[in-house]
């Protein structure tokens, strides 16, 4: 039961996150149970940790439902993401190896060449490459109870699309702040990557706030 009920969730989670279930869309047990080839008992399991992880809401008498993103929302999200994220790049700073140090390095040049505007131009790359570029600065921070929070956080379908929304002067505001943070955490300065990771994310709930005022 218990690798059923992670298969689900893993399966479950996977579509959320990939827009394959998108907002406010119900998520019907008897057919999710079908299509994954198990019985409603570990979907069910499943949907209730979704539901703590903010993916999923559960309605008595009505069933789940992908959760649907309100102003409120977005506004007490990027508040927090930006307090553990500048608290994690001031750690990094003191805290990572070469090794990341490099790969960040590469990370900031594919996300230049996928955002450079024209045919080739790849968001989804883009932001894979992001996802990318805040995990290790969140590994190099070595804290894992704050690690965790922060996955919880970063995993949104909201924060992982966000790239799609952006106009192209904040996408170059963007490419400039991960340029800036990688020259923070190379000189090892925690106030220099702190500040930098703060102005970043703050950036980006400007987008997102946006987005929620059309």
């Amino acid at each position: 039961m218990a690798l059923a009920a992670e298969k689900a969730y893993q399966t479950l989670r996977a579509g959320i996150l990939d827009g394959t279930h998108q907002p406010a869309q119900r998520l019907a047990e008897v057919e999710l149970a079908e299509g994954l080839g198990l019985s409603r008992t570990p979907v069910r399991e499943a949907l209730r940790r979704l539901e703590v992880e903010g993916l999923v809401e559960l309605e008595p008498h009505r069933g789940a439902r992908v959760a649907q993103w309100t102003r409120a929302d977005v506004e007490e999200l990027y508040d927090l993401r930006m307090l553990l994220e500048s608290f994690v790049a001031a750690r990094a700073a003191t805290r990572i190896g070469q090794g990341a140090l490099v790969r960040l390095a590469q990370l900031r040049d594919v996300m230049a060449a996928a955002a450079t505007a024209g045919p080739d131009q790849d968001l989804t790359r883009v932001a894979e490459a992001n996802y990318e570029f805040h995990a290790i600065i969140a590994a190099a921070a070595a804290s894992p109870r704050v690690l965790a929070m922060l996955t919880t956080v970063i995993e949104l379908p909201l924060v992982l699309r966000t790239f799609h929304d952006y106009q192209p002067a904040e996408l170059a505001r963007s490419l400039s702040h991960h340029r800036e943070l990688v020259d923070a955490l190379t000189e090892g300065d925690p106030d220099w990557a702190e500040a930098v990771m703060r102005a970043h994310v703050l950036a980006a709930k400007r987008v997102l706030l946006r987005v929620y005022t059309r």
